[in-house]
């Protein structure tokens, strides 16, 4: 992924990225607006095909907005990492359930 800075002043932050969508658009933005320090946290993409993604937002405050999406990604990752443990375990029990039924 490319991130490219479209505006960072005072309290608001605009950055373009190269390579993302919507899933990934919209994932982040649900953690981000979980952050009680940021005034508005969006996205646009004006076309699903074509153009990039712009990520907007805005701290109250004095609030390091990099370091908010820095927080936000470790978030992210959090929880997908919890996804992924759910379905590991799913898959294991249908795994063991398969294996009991067929004996």
């Amino acid at each position: 992924m490319k991130v490219n800075v479209l505006k960072h002043e005072g309290n608001e932050l605009r950055i373009e990225l190269f390579g993302e969508r919507h899933s990934f658009c919209n994932a982040l933005q649900s953690i981000l607006l979980k952050d009680e320090t940021l005034d508005f946290a969006g996205y646009n993409l004006p076309h699903p095909l074509v153009g990039q993604p712009t990520i907007y937002i805005r701290g109250k405050g004095r609030r390091d907005l990099w370091k908010a999406l820095l927080d936000a990604s470790e978030g992210l990752q959090k929880e997908l990492e919890q996804i992924q443990k759910t379905f590991q375990e799913a898959w294991k029990n249908e795994t063991t359930s398969a294996v009991e039924n067929s004996e």
